[in-house]
């Protein structure tokens, strides 16, 4: 398996799973849209997204994910979300999402980033457990919430 930094080049690989990932999450597929979104992240280097790769194939995709950049002011530090990440089916089980965070962790790191933040919905304990084995911890001490400003 390789992990590779997504190009423009990569849209027409990605924004089907990408579509897929909306979907899972309940969101309608708008599958031009969805490329749209990913190639202004690409263009305007608004994002780092990873894909995980077969040795063999460049065309088939087994996951992906997408970090976006954030900073702390009280540490003058850069800190990334790791706000989406995703498996294709036929690839659960094969560490594609572990592979996936441990590049976007050495990315962190090569920035100088104080921490790499994620969230997700309280009972999914695969990815909580996933989340754990790389360092992740859940964060007691801050409670987050959320604002609504324009729900679709």
């Amino acid at each position: 398996m390789r992990i590779i930094k997504a190009k423009l080049e990569h849209l027409d690989l990605l924004t089907p799973m990408f579509v897929k990932y909306r979907e899972f999450y309940g969101q309608l597929p708008y599958p031009d849209s969805s490329r749209s979104f990913l190639e202004k992240r690409l263009q305007r280097d608004e994002s780092v997204i990873y894909l995980a790769l077969p040795d063999d194939d460049d065309n088939k995709l087994l996951g992906f994910c997408q970090l976006y950049p954030s900073y702390s002011s009280l540490s003058l530090k850069r800190v990334w979300i790791l706000n989406d990440i995703y498996v294709a089916e036929d690839s659960r089980r094969m560490l594609v999402a572990d592979h996936l965070m441990r590049e976007a962790k050495k990315m962190a790191k090569e920035t100088n980033a104080v921490r790499m933040r994620v969230s997700t919905s309280s009972n999914n304990d695969t990815a909580h457990k996933t989340y754990e084995s790389i360092g992740f911890r859940e964060d007691t001490e801050f409670k987050s919430y959320i604002l609504p400003i324009n729900p679709d």
